[in-house]
């Protein structure tokens, strides 16, 4: 049985590694969405994709950039809690990867158009282009392609805002990012799931 002060020395370690793990991974995953924000923002650019699997792309790289959350749930698990963790403490860990993710997803963004400042106003009339000529291919009357571009025109207002700009980003990666907490933390509460060779058995209580 543990003494106060041990058990608070033990939650002291277990908070400082935490962060370590969240702080690295998620600037690692952050690092990896902010290269892809450039890539496919210079792919659209030069219209190499198109509107229509823009959206496909967009969350593809998400999810390439959010795998860190499996090895960052992994690298907790084998270094600092002795090979093993519970469900709840990789939804913890893989979380606050995805947050650190979409605050540097939405860097990326503003970082973008700062750096490419026609790239915004070429989009949306491209993106307004396609819903229009969507509109029209299926039947739809000129007040109806209207208000399609309308719908466009007022998203753009919307995205030049800096803040709800962030709290879109943040909605875009959160589904996915929660997705790959949920299956990773799954995966890994099992001890028998890669493990390590050697796991730091420095600590040994429960988490």
């Amino acid at each position: 049985m543990c003494a106060p002060g041990d058990s608070l020395t033990i939650l002291s370690q277990e908070e400082t590694h935490m962060k370590k793990v969240v702080l690295t991974f998620g600037l690692i995953g952050g690092a990896i969405m902010v290269f892809f924000v450039f890539m496919v923002g210079t792919l659209h650019d030069r219209e190499l994709i198109s509107p229509e699997n823009g959206e496909l792309v967009g969350y593809a790289t998400m999810v390439i950039s959010l795998a860190v959350i499996f090895f960052g749930i992994k690298s907790y698990r084998d270094n600092y809690s002795g090979g093993s963790i519970t469900f709840w403490k990789g939804i913890q860990i893989g979380l606050l990867i995805s947050v650190i993710g979409g605050v540097l997803y939405f860097v990326g963004v503003e970082g973008y158009n700062l750096a490419n400042p026609e790239f915004a106003p070429k989009f949306m009339k491209k993106w307004a282009d396609h819903e229009a000529d969507k509109a029209r291919a299926r039947g739809a009357s000129e007040d109806e392609i209207a208000a399609a571009r309308k719908q466009i025109e007022d998203m753009d207002k919307v995205f030049a805002n800096p803040f709800f700009m962030f709290l879109i980003c943040l909605m875009e990666i959160s589904p996915v990012g929660i997705i790959i907490t949920v299956i990773s933390a799954a995966l890994l509460r099992k001890k028998e799931m890669l493990p390590a060779e050697n796991s730091t058995l420095g600590y040994q209580g429960g988490i």
